[in-house]
C-alpha cells in the first residue's frame, strides 16, 4: 500500500508510476529500453525494501534519484510536479542546488 501525503491509502499502482516517469521523459533522448529498466529497477528496490506500506514520498524520492542519473531536464520536469513548484523562483533554487555530482550517465 501506499500512504499519500494526505494519508489516505491505496494500492501500488506500476502503470501510474510508468506513466509518470514517460512524462518526466517525454522528448528526451533516453531509450525506451533503458526507460523500462529504470521503471523496473525502481520497482524492485521498492518490494527489496520490504514494507507492506510505503510513503508516496519515499516513492518520489527513488523515482528523483534514478532520474538524476539518467537526464537531468527529465529530473527537474518530475520534481516540479513531486515537489510542488509554483513559480519560476522554486525552478532557480531547485537548479541551483543540483548537486555537481548528480550527473547523467552516457
Amino acid at each position: 500500500m501506499v500512504i499519500k501525503s494526505n494519508g489516505r491509502r491505496e494500492d501500488f499502482d506500476r502503470d501510474k508510476l510508468e506513466r509518470s516517469i514517460r512524462i518526466a521523459l517525454q522528448k528526451r533522448p533516453v531509450e525506451p529500453e533503458r526507460m523500462d529498466q529504470m521503471i523496473s529497477g525502481i520497482v524492485r528496490r521498492l518490494e527489496s525494501m520490504g514494507e507492506t506500506d510505503i510513503n508516496s514520498k519515499q516513492i518520489g524520492e527513488i523515482v528523483m534519484e534514478a532520474l538524476a542519473r539518467i537526464d537531468t531536464v527529465a529530473y527537474v520536469r518530475f520534481a516540479s510536479v513531486y515537489k510542488n513548484f509554483q513559480a519560476a523562483d522554486d525552478f532557480d533554487k531547485f537548479v541551483s542546488e543540483l548537486r555537481p555530482d548528480v550527473t547523467p550517465e552516457e
